[in-house]
């Protein structure tokens, strides 16, 4: 009976953990980020959707009136 052992992981394992211990050292800590997958038949198609809406904000003048109208403007401040 042959037994093996993957001892590459645990190195790599110790790695990440020294890195992430001087990171947290430094004052940082991790994050995890879950961001749309872009190679998506369904974001491609939101897109679009989004594409056509921003098109057409051109003949709806009066929502960018009122945007323009409460919004300070830098050398006001």
């Amino acid at each position: 009976m042959v037994v093996t052992c993957n001892t590459g992981l645990v190195a790599v394992n110790d790695r990440v953990g020294e890195y992430r211990r001087r990171m947290r050292a430094r004052g940082l800590r991790p994050v995890q980020i879950w961001v749309p997958d872009v190679r998506t038949a369904s974001f491609a198609a939101e897109a679009k959707r989004q594409a056509r809406l921003v098109a057409r904000a051109d003949s709806q003048t009066d929502d960018q009136a009122f945007v323009e109208a409460v919004t300070a403007s830098w050398d006001d401040e």
